[in-house]
This record gives C-alpha cells, sequence and structure tokens, in this order.
C-alpha cells in the first residue's frame, strides 16, 4: 500500500490552518491523537522488538507529516507500507501486526484496520481456478485493513505446477488492484522468508520493509511471565521465579529452537494455573493470597503421570554449572 497523493492541491492563501479550524473538527483530531498515542503506549509496552518499535514510530511520524504538508499545499511522499516479517514462532508478528492495523485507520491510511490471518491453505485450492477464487476472498475480506499470510514461503514450496505461485500472483495483482486501502503482510521463519523472496525475485521491491523479529532473551522471557501472571491477577513467589528462569535457560539452551518465546512461557503459565488449582481445590481457609500465589512446585513437571511438563523432552537432560560454560548465562 502506498501512503499519500503525490501532489500539492491549492496554494497556501487558500488553506484552512489548524488553528482556524472548527471547534468540532478540532475535537476529532485532538480525540485521533489521543487514540494514537494509546495505540503507541501499548507498543512501547510490549517486551523487547525495539527495532521494530522504532521502525512504526518511524512510520507514524512520516504520516502525519505527509498530512500536514498537504494542508501547506506541498508534495506528499509515498511510502509503500507492504512488509515481511521474519521471525520464529512467539516472537510477536501477529501481535505487531494487528497493533499497526489499529494505527494506520487512526492515521487515515487504512479505512478499517482489521486484521485478516491466513495460510496456505486458505489462499490454494484443490484445482484448476479454485485458488484464484479463494485468494481474491481472502484479499475482499482484508480491505481496509490487513492482510498477514503467515507461512508465506509454503506458497513457493510446490514447485513450478504447484497451485501456490497462482496464489501469489493473485495476491501482487490485488497489492496493486486494493493499493489505497489494503496493507498485505507475508511473515514466516527467517531462513525460510529469504529462500522465499530469492525464488521470486520480484517480490522483494514490493516489500521495502522487512522486519527482523529476535527470538526473546532469558531476561525477556522472565519479564514477559510477570507480565502475564499480573494480567491474570496471580503472583509468582521467590522460589518460583527461581524455577521458572531455571525451566527457561534449560528449553532456550537445550530445547527445540522453536520453542523459546512467548508461547512457551504461555504454556509454563497456564500449566502451572492448572496444577495451583489442583494443589488448593481440597484445602480449607484459602486467603486471597493463597489463590493468587504460584508456587515453585506449580512449576515442577509431574512425577507420577510420566507426562511431559512441556513442549520438549527437557527431563532427559542433566543440568549442571558446567553446562552453562560460554554461554554467558549465569546458573543460580
Amino acid at each position: 500500500m502506498k501512503f499519500g497523493t503525490g501532489s500539492a492541491k491549492g496554494n497556501g492563501k487558500s488553506l484552512i490552518r489548524p488553528l482556524q479550524r472548527e471547534k468540532g473538527n478540532w475535537e476529532n483530531e485532538l480525540s485521533t491523537r489521543r487514540r494514537v498515542d494509546a495505540i503507541m503506549a501499548e507498543l512501547d509496552k510490549m517486551i523487547g522488538l525495539q527495532s521494530i518499535k522504532d521502525l512504526i514510530k518511524e512510520l507514524r511520524a512520516f504520516i502525519e507529516i505527509q498530512r500536514r504538508r498537504q494542508r501547506e499545499g506541498l508534495i506528499n511522499s509515498t511510502c509503500t507500507l507492504h512488509m515481511i516479517f521474519k521471525g520464529n514462532p512467539g516472537t510477536g508478528k501477529s501481535t505487531v501486526a494487528r497493533l499497526m492495523g489499529r494505527l494506520f485507520k487512526e492515521l487515515g491510511v487504512l479505512s478499517q484496520g482489521h486484521l485478516i490471518e491466513v495460510e496456505r491453505a486458505d489462499l490454494v485450492g484443490e484445482y484448476i481456478g479454485h485458488t484464484a477464487h479463494k485468494a481474491r476472498e481472502q484479499l475482499k475480506r482484508a480491505i481496509g485493513g490487513i492482510l498477514f499470510i503467515d507461512e508465506a514461503y509454503s506458497l513457493a514450496r510446490g514447485g513450478e505446477k504447484d497451485f501456490g505461485r497462482e496464489a501469489i500472483d493473485v495476491l501482487v495483482k490485488g497489492m496493486e488492484d486494493y493499493r489505497d486501502n489494503l496493507v498485505l503482510i507475508l511473515a514466516g521463519y527467517k531462513e525460510e522468508m529469504d529462500y522465499f523472496l530469492e525464488t521470486n525475485p520480484g517480490l522483494r521491491s514490493r516489500f521495502p520493509i522487512q522486519l527482523e523479529f529476535p527470538d526473546y532473551t532469558i531476561a525477556e522471557l522472565m519479564a514477559i511471565a510477570k507480565l502475564m501472571v499480573a494480567e491474570k491477577q496471580y503472583v509468582l513467589t521467590p522460589g518460583a521465579m527461581v524455577e521458572l528462569e531455571r525451566i527457561l535457560r534449560r528449553e532456550v539452551l537445550f530445547g527445540h529452537p522453536y520453542n523459546g518465546n512467548a508461547r512457551l512461557v504461555r504454556n509454563i503459565i497456564e500449566r502451572a494455573m492448572r496444577r495451583q488449582a489442583l494443589r488448593l481445590i481440597n484445602k480449607k481457609n484459602l486467603t486471597r493470597q493463597d489463590l493468587m500465589n504460584i508456587e515453585r512446585e506449580d512449576l515442577l513437571p509431574p512425577t507420577m503421570t510420566g507426562e511431559e511438563a512441556f513442549p520438549s523432552d527437557s527431563r532427559s537432560v542433566i543440568i549442571t554449572p558446567d553446562s552453562f560454560k560460554n554461554t554467558g548465562v549465569k546458573f543460580n
């Protein structure tokens, strides 16, 4: 999507200055600015992602300055907003995309600001002609907002005769047909998205904004966990904090490479909440604090059923201080 008309209208003498506007218009603009500021505050509260935050702030500033230039009769520069998000699962890609949709609506770039999240199965059909129809339907649903395609690289996996390539062609055409009211975001693992762009060089120039979502550090994962439990009115006790940090270090160092992000933290916290409920269900005279506290034992893996506590088989790993040599991680 390109923002801006690229031309100036009127002359300086005929423009209505901001301070000369009617009261209703001024109040509407003030209300919009407050909503924009609220969205930016929400962005700032997100853990990590500093480079992504900086880019969004740049986009906001650019769009607002182009609006002001337009009021002064100056030429508006265009800005293509189609993007590529690269990163592992749980690094905040869809959350950022949803926030961008809301922001672009308030800035007047999109009419609705909603997010339509799809994957290959939603775009690729099973027979000739089916793919074009499915892809066009998803484009129409996304008009006025953002079409977010997760694991977009899968559209190019099937070779020359695969219907995925037809879906890409329809999407490219849709980017042009709805360029004034649609943003397309392609997302997926960094390596796969890089390969995807190599196989289709024409796409690279259509997506000038490419953002990399890094894996969260241990400190950031701990901050995410604290935020999650606070939002649900739970509290991690000191012992639980120590145990959670040990679990996260173990998973980041020895678990599956795609496990160590916010989704892992959410799974751990939700399981701890269930285990806390099991621990408390038969107790009498529970206090408010009892109902809020997540204890260390709530985070320990089950020992009776053989069920795994977390996504990877971390119980098979023996952790010692030597395991953390040359990793930059302190062992408590």
